[in-house]
C-alpha cells in the first residue's frame, strides 16, 4: 500500500494509569507492508502526558508540532518541532505537552511495541 490517507488511519484515545489527554494514530504497520515495524503519531492535548514508563523495545521519535518535554536520562528535556529522540529499550521516559496547543510526535517501534 503506497498511500494510507489520514481518514483511513486508526486513531484511539490512550486510557491507562499515568496518561492524560493522549491520542494515538497508527499510521503504518506490517498490515500495510512495513514488516517488523510500526509508525504511530501521538497527539497530547493541553496538559497531556504519557505515563512515565519503560519497556524492552527501543523507539525513535520525531517532533511534529507544539512544545513539549521528554523525561529521559533522569531529567526533563525541552523538545521542539524538528527534534529527534532515540529512547533505548529499558530506558525510563515520558512525554508531556508544555504548551497551549497540541503537541504531536511520530513514534516508530518494533511491531511488538505497538499493542
Amino acid at each position: 500500500m503506497p498511500l494510507l490517507r489520514k481518514e483511513d488511519q486508526r486513531t484511539k484515545e490512550i486510557r491507562m494509569d499515568g496518561a492524560l489527554n493522549v491520542m494515538k494514530t497508527t499510521a503504518l504497520t506490517g498490515k500495510e507492508g512495513w514488516e517488523g515495524w510500526s509508525m504511530r503519531i501521538f497527539t497530547l492535548a493541553t496538559g497531556g502526558y504519557t505515563p512515565r514508563h519503560s519497556h524492552a523495545w527501543p523507539h525513535i521519535n520525531y517532533i511534529i508540532s507544539g512544545r513539549g518535554t521528554l523525561f529521559i536520562d533522569g531529567e526533563e528535556k525541552t523538545v521542539a518541532p524538528g527534534d529527534t529522540a532515540y529512547v533505548k529499550g529499558g530506558e525510563l521516559h515520558q512525554f508531556k505537552n508544555a504548551g497551549e496547543e497540541d503537541f504531536s510526535f511520530i513514534c516508530i517501534v518494533p511491531e511488538e511495541g505497538d499493542k
